[in-house]
Parts: C-alpha cells; sequence; structure tokens
C-alpha cells in the first residue's frame, strides 16, 4: 500500500491545525461560522474526516432593482 497523499487545500480552504484533537478541530470550524454545516465522518469508532460548508446569506431586498416594475395594490387614501 502507498502513504496517503498529502494535505493539499483548494483555492479558499486552509489546512487543519496541526496537533489539534478532532473536538479542538470542530470547535473552531464551529466558532468561525456564521452559516454552515460542520460534518463528522467515522470509519470503524474513529473520526477520520472533518468537512466545512459555509454559506452565504444575500440579503434579497439588495439584489432586486427598485425599479422592476411592481406596483404597489394599496390605495393611498
Amino acid at each position: 500500500m502507498s502513504a496517503p497523499a498529502p494535505y493539499k487545500p483548494g483555492p479558499g480552504s486552509e489546512p487543519p491545525p496541526t496537533g489539534a484533537s478532532w473536538p479542538e478541530i470542530v470547535q473552531r470550524y464551529v466558532s468561525s461560522l456564521r452559516f454552515g454545516v460542520v460534518e463528522i465522518v467515522v470509519h470503524e469508532g474513529r473520526v477520520t474526516q472533518i468537512e466545512r460548508t459555509e454559506r452565504f446569506r444575500l440579503d434579497n431586498r439588495a439584489s432586486t432593482p427598485a425599479s422592476a416594475g411592481v406596483t404597489s395594490a394599496a390605495s393611498s387614501e
């Protein structure tokens, strides 16, 4: 069997903290998220992978133009 490939971070990712235990890594990932998911993968009773998915929420009001041709049905009496 060959040795596992070294960790190569993708664009915008950071390497896992060296020497940290998995609960410390999970805590760091959870505390750094505003919206997202931290997933723990277990294989034969051992944590083998930790995944972090971050979501960015956009303000819908800012993304729609004010003059979109939508008129209000309310009367101004």
